[in-house]
């Protein structure tokens, strides 16, 4: 599907795109090295953001629909580079395959989306209708979909495609996130004299009691809108003589297609309300949980945990478009739905956008130790890229 140069172009990017390395907020040296591959390949413009996203755009010579490629560029920690068995930012190939952190998660969605839009200009030499834009998007392991807003905010994408690993099969949806913050407080007394105080961790045992018997709704596709707590820690900790006045624990909520922080939070609310009925020294709140992280530009960026689901028919024109040029190339995807949350919570969940997913590599692969791509996978990536560039813009 590729010839020799386009894989050496492909390969040469990604192995680029490993040696930087690019925790959430230290995405600079991938922003750079993406910069440089696009003014060489002649990308009519080239921006970054204030958050420290990247795009890329080449534009048809006349007008017509805008494509937008998103895949990001931070990647979860290395905690122990000696637990690796190949050096986490060393690009090794061994057996057909790249190690480094980022390759599935997702360095080699990046790098093939890329070349496949130089690819795609070098063919049709503009001569198309519409653009094709390829956004780099930084910080999206802390939150998936806010950076992205200031990315469709300026390019107004008609349609999305997120590069996620999925084996290249065809994905039209996703549960959503929600992260869930429930506090409970109470009165600070010395553990000798327990009783002139009031609990807070005891006042969450009984709260939890109360969440566990909520059922979240279910959706035959996408399936159950999970609930389930991740931590919990009391306050002041460490606990010396002292009884907890404040106790806090987060939820993390999936979601499914159309629902709205109240609909979620109201019965967590309902069960802190009952337990305030029933004992007059029980206090508690319920909200969703805010983030806020500096960018790499300097800049901050913060919001609400709230990622939205969304779920297109695989009916829909333009899923069956990029399905049979996919399949036009010698590719057989499957049309399923991605178990994770990504950067479709923004573009489907909150905008409404025409989104599907389609990206190399296996989704378990991401944050693992030795995490690695194989080089078959990129290589096919890069040509389904294009393929659907030419079946969305009618080329």
């Amino acid at each position: 599907m590729l010839n020799d140069n386009q894989k050496k172009e492909v390969l040469g990017l990604l192995t680029k795109l490993i040696k930087a390395r690019s925790y959430s907020g230290q995405e600079d040296l991938v922003v750079a090295a993406l910069k440089d591959h696009m003014t060489e390949n002649g990308f009519d413009e080239i921006a970054v953001d204030r958050y420290g996203s990247i795009t890329g755009t080449i534009r048809g010579n006349r007008p017509g629909p805008n494509i937008l490629y998103d895949g990001h560029i931070d990647t979860v920690p290395v905690p122990d580079p000696q637990a690796w068995t190949h050096d986490p930012f060393g690009a090794q190939i061994v057996e057909g395959k790249l190690y480094g952190r980022g390759t599935s998660d997702m360095k080699g969605a990046v790098a093939a989306m890329v070349c496949a839009a130089s690819n795609f200009k070098k063919e049709t030499k503009g001569n198309f209708a519409g653009s094709v834009s390829i956004a780099g998007v930084v910080h999206e392991e802390c939150f998936e979909g806010i950076a992205a807003r200031e990315i469709s905010r300026r390019l107004n994408p008609d349609y999305v495609i997120i590069g996620e690993a999925s084996e290249l099969n065809l994905k039209i949806g996703q549960r959503g996130r929600a992260e869930i913050t429930v506090k409970t407080f109470g009165v600070p007394a010395h553990s000798a004299n327990p009783q002139c105080g009031v609990n807070a961790v005891m006042s969450m045992m009984k709260l939890i009691g109360q969440l566990e018997q909520i059922q979240p709704p279910t959706h035959p596709t996408l399936g159950a809108g999970v609930n389930v707590l991740t931590d919990i820690i009391s306050s002041p900790y460490p606990g010396a003589s002292v009884v907890p006045s404040l106790c806090r624990a987060t939820y993390d909520r999936r979601l499914l297609v159309g629902e709205k922080p109240d609909d979620v939070l109201a019965p967590l609310k309902q069960a802190v309300l009952k337990l305030s009925e029933t004992d007059p020294n029980f206090k508690a709140d319920v909200s969703l949980a805010t983030g806020r992280e500096q960018c790499h530009t300097g800049d901050f960026i913060e919001g609400k945990r709230f990622f939205p689901g969304w779920l297109f028919d695989s009916n829909e024109p333009f899923i069956q478009k990029a399905l049979a040029a996919l399949q036009k190339i010698g590719l057989n995807p499957m049309v399923t739905h991605y178990c994770f949350c990504t950067n479709g919570s923004h573009y489907a969940g909150e905008k409404g956008i025409k989104t599907f997913g389609f990206g190399p590599s296996r989704e378990n692969l991401a944050h693992t130790i030795d995490e690695y791509i194989e080089l078959e996978q990129l290589y096919s990536a890069t040509a389904g890229y294009l393929a659907i560039s030419q079946a969305l813009l009618g080329v």
